[in-house]
């Protein structure tokens, strides 16, 4: 029996002469010799074998307790599968595959761009930190797990890592994207247009049935941000993904899972077959780093990503990849918090007259589909005041709230899309996907709820939207 999802398969002892294989997470490097034994990780896990039958008796931890749950492989083989736990205890719960002889309780930065051979044609695990590096390969597998990905990949930055998938695409090709999404993946994907002769469809994903007109063999890509940024739309991610890989089987569903986070919402588990999120937002926290995050869904997407990763040399730096695991670690408690200060401060907004758009509210259209999808409503919302100047004096007014691009961070934030980070986007485009100009949108931090909601209400007061 295979267990449920992509969780991550390690080596366990040998039984009756047959090898168990680890089947789960590679290394990114290049070159790879480690024996699988050395693969396996710090847990040991005893009591499995086979039974006269050759029915796989599962075993378990010696560590903690937890049960296995073995699985019967090729040739006779047995794998293991890890436990899984609550998505808190998975953000914060490490286990690594990296060898580390003093157990350091916090995986060490390898700061270093090359690593000594012990000889001169058989090169070792890590030769070159382009194509691998410890402290890389540790968050790499652990964003795998949380993500539920069978790899993961850490890159430069969020746009990086969409630079790196939109590269499966080849000129003359299809994609399919929505018609609200975040300014830099707009921009992207105009100069795919214009550089590289990749033909791109902007339609309304709210509507799973609109993609069906446009999928034919030349797709290869559909594009889905769920919520979107900066209207907090909601794509069905499980049925237009059955939409695109029954008529066009070759094709990719990509979502930006940046607004939601690996704790909030797993698109690799409603059908898409690569996830990928700015790591500069939520997985740090702190806006103290830029970084992206790819996870796929096969081993045979991940060798492509793979090689474009080591072929342009954006892999993450060990020094960004000690912070993003670090801000890992906290993602749990701080979206639990951003979250519930989320939602007081939309419903406030909403009682105060404004039209406000939160997945979390039950007046969003999408409510039900949101809640199907997804643990939780996340931290960002935006609304309206019917005014574009009066907007810019809410925003100007604020004093807790951080007049900034981005989100994610751990101090709330406060702008205007239209004038910041969709202002790449032409005005004759924002108007054709009805994006509103006096939108105000808010990414709601860590900070008591009752403050935030004070010096919003001051603000409203000075722009004269409240008496």
């Amino acid at each position: 029996m295979v267990a449920e999802g992509n969780s991550e398969l390690f080596t366990g002892h040998s039984v009756q002469n047959n090898n168990l294989k680890d089947e789960g997470y590679r290394s990114s490097s290049e070159h790879s010799h480690e024996s699988q034994d050395e693969m396996a990780g710090p847990a040991k896990w005893v009591g499995v074998g086979v039974d006269h039958k050759g029915t796989v008796v599962p075993g378990t931890n010696t560590e903690n307790g937890a049960p296995a749950i073995a699985d019967t492989g090729t040739n006779g083989s047995v794998a293991v599968q890890k436990k899984r736990y609550n998505p808190a205890t998975e953000c914060v719960y490490i286990e690594s595959n990296v060898r580390d002889p003093y157990n350091s309780s916090s995986v060490p930065i390898y700061q270093t761009a090359t690593f000594k051979q012990t000889d001169a044609t058989e090169m070792g695990e890590y030769d070159y930190s382009r194509s691998g590096n410890p402290t890389r390969t540790h968050l790499e597998t652990h964003l795998a797990k949380i993500m539920r990905a069978k790899r993961a990949f850490a890159i430069s930055s969020g746009m990086g890592a969409m630079d790196v998938i939109t590269r499966l695409v080849k000129s003359g090709e299809q994609i399919i994207a929505g018609d609200d999404l975040y300014g830099g993946t707009n921009r992207l994907l105009t100069y795919l247009k214009s550089h590289n002769n990749t033909v791109v469809h902007h339609i309304d994903t709210t509507n799973a049935e609109a993609i069906l007109p446009y999928l034919c063999p030349e797709t290869k890509m559909v594009m889905l941000e769920t919520p979107t940024n900066p209207l907090m739309k909601i794509a069905d991610i499980k049925t237009i993904s059955d939409y695109v890989h029954a008529s066009c089987p070759d094709a990719i569903v990509v979502v930006d899972n940046t607004m939601m986070s690996p704790y909030l919402q797993k698109p690799l588990e409603l059908g898409a077959d690569i996830v990928y999120h700015s790591g500069t937002k939520y997985l740090s926290g702190h806006h103290d780093l830029m970084a992206g995050v790819i996870g796929v869904k096969s081993e045979a997407l991940a060798e492509k990503i793979y090689f474009v990763i080591n072929a342009t040399g954006c892999g993450l730096a060990p020094f960004d990849c000690f912070l993003l695991l670090r801000g890992v670690k906290t993602l749990a408690v701080r979206m639990d918090r951003q979250q519930a200060n989320a939602e007081k401060i939309a419903a406030y907004l909403e009682d105060k007259g404004f039209r406000v758009r939160y997945p979390g509210l039950q007046s969003h259209p999408q409510y039900e589909l949101h809640r199907r999808m997804a643990r939780g409503p996340g931290a960002v919302l935006s609304f309206e005041t019917g005014d574009v100047e009066m907007s810019e004096k809410v925003v100007e007014s604020t004093r807790l709230w951080g007049i900034s691009v981005s989100f994610g961070c751990v101090n709330s934030l406060i702008s205007m899309p239209c004038r910041m980070s969709h202002a790449s986007i032409p005005a004759h485009v924002r108007k054709e996907r009805n994006l509103p100009e006096d939108l105000i949108r808010l990414c709601i931090g860590i900070e008591d709820v009752d403050d935030l909601i004070e010096d919003l209400e001051n603000a409203l007061k000075v722009a004269k939207l409240l008496p």
